[in-house]
Formats: structure tokens, sequence, C-alpha cells
């Protein structure tokens, strides 16, 4: 049985999905050099390079 969705329907963005995943990257990088700033600085670059991976692959397929 399937519980109803509030947010059925809403996409999420490449952007947001891609900089969570950098930050969370970022930040255990951060903890283990014992340097949290630069790790999220890392993980915030991390998440827009693959944010832009993304977008780009899902542009490129819809063109077929």
């Amino acid at each position: 049985m399937k519980l109803p969705n509030k947010q059925q329907g809403k996409t999420e963005s490449p952007l947001a999905v891609g900089i969570a995943i950098g930050v969370a990257i970022g930040v255990a990088l951060g903890v283990a050099l014992e340097n949290l700033a630069l790790g999220i600085g890392v993980g915030i670059a991390l998440g827009a390079a693959i944010a832009s991976t993304k977008a780009k692959k899902e542009d490129d397929g819809s063109e077929d």
C-alpha cells in the first residue's frame, strides 16, 4: 500500500541534488582531514560539477 505523497508531481533540481551529494562528501573529507571549511568548499565545487554533468546528460538524452 502506497502512502500519499505531498510532493507528488514536483521534480528535483539537478543542482540541489548535486550540491547535497557534494556537501556530504566534502564534510566527510573535511572531518577526515580535520579541516571542515576546506571540505565544505571542495564539496560545493564537487556538487556543482556533479549537477552540471547530470544536467548535461539529461539534456543529451532528451534530444533523441
